[in-house]
């Protein structure tokens, strides 16, 4: 994107997202002589604690270079979502502060609704820390993941590296390599979490290969594509593995392993017979 497309594209977006805000949801009282929707542009100015010249110039879209502390002051003033924050760092050219503000892990029955509908097709919703928070009937049929009893057993690394069952998989070193560089790159949005320090030392005491590959810092971004799993009563399944992100909740990710015809048949059965025994 060229420079002044660029800063042309954020003032449309700041000018956007300042339209759809009313003073009341800020707490400025409403006044009677408003000619457009949204708040004024002093008004997001005073919020973000900056000049209202600097603002009018972010809109007119000049060639002006907003600092860390100035996006983040305008994206709590304009209540962005943590995906409007991304975009708005994005659009400025400034690297997102390492410290990301952290949601709540809720996953709406909406969300849950659509993880159904997807039966036979395995589907789960994965957490910032990798915990599966929720999945649908075939999805656990094939994972067990409602047989977890303990936090760390519903924790997709943990699983993969001290699961014996997962350690039997086609080119398990491959694709434990490439989960533990995902997971730090995760770790690495959410410094000082204690949570993840402690699970990472767990891991290193529990997991040879978690202990010797760490210290390598090799990361990448996403585990999508083709997988083939081998389970002990249905034999080998292939899939093609898509990573999506929930928009209003970046934190979470839906995760879908869309099966090739000859699986897709096996997990239909499975599920059929997985419904025929909770019902008896």
């Amino acid at each position: 994107m060229q420079q002044r497309e660029r800063r042309q594209t954020l003032a449309n977006f700041l000018r956007e997202r300042r339209a759809r805000i009313s003073p009341a949801d800020v707490g400025l009282p409403t006044g009677m002589r408003r000619r457009t929707p949204g708040l004024r542009r002093e008004e997001v100015a005073q919020l973000a604690n900056i000049g209202t010249s600097w603002y009018v110039w972010l809109e007119q879209g000049r060639d002006v270079h907003p600092s860390a502390q100035v996006l983040e002051s305008l994206a709590q003033a304009l209540k962005l979502t943590p995906n409007e924050r991304r975009h708005l760092f994005l659009l400025a050219e400034q690297p997102l502060p390492s410290a990301f503000p952290v949601t709540d892990e809720i996953v709406s029955p909406a969300l849950q609704q659509m993880l159904s509908d997807l039966d036979p097709s395995p589907a789960y919703v994965m957490g910032r820390r990798y915990d599966y928070l929720a999945w649908n009937r075939v999805a656990d049929a094939l994972f067990s993941l409602s047989e977890a009893t303990t936090p760390n057993e519903r924790n997709l690394v943990w699983r993969f590296f001290t699961n014996p069952t997962a350690r039997t998989r086609p080119n398990w070193e491959t694709i434990a390599r490439a989960t533990l560089a995902e997971f730090r790159a995760a770790s690495t949005r959410y410094p000082g979490d204690h949570w993840f320090e402690t699970l990472i030392e767990d891991l290193k005491q529990v997991s040879p290969e978690f202990r010797q590959w760490w210290p390598h810092h090799y990361v990448r971004s996403a585990l999508d594509g083709h997988k083939r799993i081998e389970h002990p009563e249905l034999g080998m399944l292939e899939f093609e593995q898509m990573t999506l992100q929930v928009m209003n909740n970046p934190d979470l990710t839906i995760n879908v392993y869309s099966p090739d015809d000859a699986s897709r048949k096996k997990l239909r059965a499975l599920l059929e017979t997985t419904i025929s025994r909770s019902s008896t």
